[in-house]
């Protein structure tokens, strides 16, 4: 499954009629440029789980990102082309920690 459509289910799973109204994901754009993915893992199936710090050719310009877990809060950030990395990082992570999400 592509992982934007597999976000998206994950997303729809994680909505219970409070969640969407209090957290949920959130991405954006940085300055250096990029994307930046933030997703609030409270009352998600990931809640409370960690993820140390993954980093891909951090010195690279553009084709770089960095993933970890920080007060029950996934980050990701990563160059220009990189949001699909991203989401492929989460993706691996929330499906090791919670092995009921679809892959």
């Amino acid at each position: 499954m592509d992982v934007l459509d597999w976000f998206s289910r994950w997303y729809e799973a994680q909505c219970d009629g409070d969640w969407e109204h209090r957290f949920g994901p959130s991405i954006s754009t940085v300055d250096n440029p990029g994307w930046s993915l933030k997703i609030d893992l409270a009352g998600t199936d990931c809640d409370g789980r960690t993820l140390d710090r993954l980093t891909h050719n951090y010195e690279h310009e553009a084709d770089w990102w960095t993933c970890w877990t920080q007060d029950n809060v996934f980050y990701g950030v990563g160059g220009p082309l990189q949001l699909r990395s991203i989401l492929e990082v989460f993706r691996g992570w929330a499906t090791i920690v919670s092995p009921s999400l679809p892959e």
